[in-house]
């Protein structure tokens, strides 16, 4: 896999598919946010009646909703959001579930061995292809303050990947990204963001609020992310389709 934001050999040219997932949560001002993130803000400038037609004024956070990181946002020398290509923003996924773990440990993080269980089931992670992790997380979306877990020191306590097992992804399966049903890939309680740092010192994908994980197979998905290209955006919402075979 060529990761300078061109597919290789890996993917197909055609894509079948027998349905379609919805990824992405609805934007809404009250959708949980990452402390210190602007709101959410819906504002009318236009009517039918006056105007003809109706318009709004939007303002939201680079990583509000459901959204994809860019090496900007953690790298100085990273690209911006709009250096993905077109090509690359369509790609395979797998889904692992930690969910059974995710509720016995909020700060759980996927291990390696996490991954050579699913690879013993579901052969191994293919080249190019976008890690999922379905936490179970998306069912408290509606409640932000459980969704984002945050103790008395203003930590987030949900789970995430693993930096071992990244980094195996990485080295030895050349996959394309990852992505989660939580507010961070890293977990809530990582400060200084080393899974988002270590995917994205190439221009990886990073997904993060996704929901509807769970109508997912492990294998068999080909996903369909849409962004804003910002100028400069270390981030953006996005829309992210599953085409399930």
């Amino acid at each position: 896999m060529n990761y300078n934001g061109e597919a290789g050999s890996a993917f197909p040219n055609t894509i079948s598919y027998n349905r379609v997932v919805e990824l992405s949560q609805t934007i809404h001002p009250n959708i949980p946010r990452w402390p210190g993130d602007p709101r959410v803000e819906f504002e009318t400038v236009a009517q039918i009646s006056d105007e003809g037609y109706r318009l709004r004024r939007i303002s939201m956070g680079e990583h509000s909703g459901t959204h994809i990181n860019a090496p900007s946002g953690f790298h100085e020398d990273g690209i911006s959001i709009g250096g993905f290509s077109a090509r690359s923003l369509i790609a395979p996924a797998v889904v692992m579930n930690a969910a059974e773990s995710s509720v016995r440990n909020a700060d759980y993080l996927v291990t390696l061995e996490d991954v050579q269980v699913w690879e013993q089931q579901f052969g191994s992670v293919p080249e190019g292809s976008i890690v999922l992790l379905y936490s179970g997380w998306q069912e408290k979306w509606d409640i932000p303050e459980a969704f984002l877990n945050l103790d008395s020191n203003g930590a987030g306590h949900f789970p995430g990947f693993g930096i071992e097992a990244v980094q195996f992804l990485i080295a030895e399966r050349g996959v394309g990204g990852i992505g989660i049903d939580t507010h961070g890939v890293d977990g809530g309680h990582d400060q200084k963001f080393a899974v988002n740092r270590l995917i994205l010192k190439t221009p990886r994908i990073v997904l993060e609020n996704l929901t509807n994980l769970d109508q997912l197979p492990p294998t068999g998905t080909m996903l369909a992310i849409g962004i804003l290209r910002l100028a400069g955006g270390t981030g953006s919402p996005a829309s992210v389709l599953a085409l399930v075979l």
